[in-house]
């Protein structure tokens, strides 16, 4: 009977060029520790699949279908996952080094929390870390690229919520924080992350659904001045873009 990994490693994509093969690369290179790495890809056109057949060899899982979007894809993955722990690696970004999943590990040995958190580093400058006092009504307060969970987690408190485009990773967080959830800080830069992606790009969507989701677990008055300034937040996002625009 073989062993369960320790590690299981996610992956979804569509579409994602040849920054997938950094990505992927950075997974391969990893030392003193064999993660199980799944790759749902939600039927790319773009020649990726065709790449990822010709690497089968190094990935534990893949799927190729259509799917209903990045958390219905996270939600397959997660169903095919074995790891005592997963990550969700963005298909845009890389692991920060090689001894990056076996420090991660050894700091897990340590401790008994349900989460372990460190550092997303984006390549704009943006660094992301647990602070050590949660404001979870804020906004998202963890970000998945440095964010590593027991699985047995989602066996427990369910998958994400897939009705949401590109909040329910903020949703889940929230979710496992009002379950009084453990979530531990580590002092380790786990990945570097690129830029430009849905939640960068300044859609209201974004905000209108971190706004719903805020409303889902807190009362309209500790609400809604982080209602307003999700709303400034967006302005402020939509002036830069348009200031930054050639003339």
């Amino acid at each position: 009977m073989s062993t369960a990994p320790s590690l299981s490693v996610i992956v979804v994509c569509k579409n994602p060029g040849p920054r997938l093969h950094v990505a992927l690369a950075s997974v391969w290179e990893q030392r003193h520790v064999h993660a199980e790495l799944i790759v749902v890809d939600g039927g790319s056109t773009d020649g990726s699949v065709a790449w990822l057949e010709s690497q089968r060899a190094r990935i534990a899982t893949l799927v190729s279908e259509p799917d209903g979007g990045v958390y219905d894809a996270m939600n397959k993955a997660i169903a095919l996952a074995h790891g005592t722990w997963i990550y969700f690696l963005g298909a845009d970004d890389r692991l920060a080094g090689d001894m990056v999943l076996s420090e991660t590990l050894n700091w897990m040995k340590k401790t008994e929390a349900a989460v372990v958190v460190g550092e997303a580093a984006f390549d704009d400058g943006r660094i992301y870390k647990l602070r050590s006092n949660v404001n979870a009504v804020a906004r998202n307060f963890i970000h998945h690229q440095g964010t590593f969970y027991r699985r047995t987690l989602f066996e427990e408190n369910g998958g994400f919520d897939a009705t949401l485009a590109v909040a329910a990773d903020y949703e889940f967080n929230v979710r496992l924080w009002k379950s009084h959830i453990r979530f531990k800080p580590i002092p380790l830069r786990i990945a570097a992350c690129g830029t430009g992606g849905v939640s960068d790009g300044g859609d209201w969507r974004v905000y209108r659904e971190e706004i719903a989701v805020r409303h889902r677990y807190f009362s309209l008055a500790r609400s809604l001045p982080w209602d307003v300034l999700s709303v400034v937040r967006f302005v402020r996002k939509q002036l830069v873009r348009t200031l930054g625009r050639p003339r």
